[in-house]
């Protein structure tokens, strides 16, 4: 399931039979682009109605779980099969929307403000990298999106195992603690996610430059929105982290 473009979602593979491309509409980097904010603008809303739901006294507990498992299957079915990506990603949004709105809210009600500050630190953070990638400050080469692979591997794992020993009541040192050495594991996490976007970048032009069939746009716009997930979700972790020792 992953592949060298780093992304759990990305697979280099999807470009290898190009000449079963004839005829089809191609993917444009603006193609991308526009499915992306078309993405981001319906989990927006999945996750602000949810969020709306927790402040109005409802339970969302409920619509936190079903959307991160539906978001998992759809995000499972779309990686293996792009073609499905135009008609499944929109319903992905909406799943993780659900999911993002209740852990959102939750953090809210804990730390006020810290949502806010979350989000503008992932846009700053996207918006840092999309314009050292543009300017070849930072450039996806095979060993930089080797490293970032190996990276991503080592903190899904560590995050499984957290998971599966979680049931047995065991946790795993300073991954979930506060102190300073716990804060630095969540920054060092942040980093790689935020690395994560380059290859995201990277897949989506090697896509428009070889000529990949239109669904791949929504393809494309999938892998960026997961990685901003991912981030966004572990700035939350720091920043609650780093308000909790107030």
């Amino acid at each position: 399931m992953i592949g060298r473009s780093g992304n759990p979602t990305l697979r280099d593979s999807s470009f290898d039979r190009p000449d079963s491309y004839s005829g089809m509409q191609q993917m444009t980097i603006e193609g991308t682009v526009n499915k992306a904010f078309i993405t981001l603008i319906i989990l927006l809303g999945s996750a602000f109605s949810t969020w709306m739901l927790y402040f109005d006294g409802y339970s969302v507990g409920g619509m936190a779980v079903a959307g991160a498992i539906i978001g998992m299957i759809l995000a499972l079915i779309v990686s293996f099969v792009p073609r499905t990506s135009p008609y499944l990603v929109p319903l992905y949004a909406i799943a993780e929307g659900m999911f993002l709105g209740a852990i959102s809210a939750t953090y809210e009600t804990l730390y006020n403000g810290i949502i806010l500050q979350a989000a503008l630190l992932t846009m700053a953070v996207f918006l840092a990298l999309l314009l050292a990638y543009k300017t070849r400050l930072i450039k996806a080469t095979e060993n930089f999106k080797l490293g970032v692979f190996a990276a991503t591997a080592g903190v899904a794992l560590v995050y499984l195992a957290s998971f599966i020993l979680g049931f047995f009541g065991i946790n795993i040192p300073y991954l979930h603690s506060n102190d300073w050495i716990g804060i630095g594991i969540s920054l060092v996490i942040v980093v790689i996610a935020a690395l994560n976007l380059v290859l995201d970048f990277d897949f989506i032009e090697n896509g428009a430059q070889r000529g990949a069939p239109k669904y791949m746009e929504w393809y494309g716009a999938f892998g960026l929105m997961v990685t901003l997930v991912w981030l966004y979700l572990e700035l939350v972790r720091l920043l609650a982290k780093l308000a909790s020792r107030d």
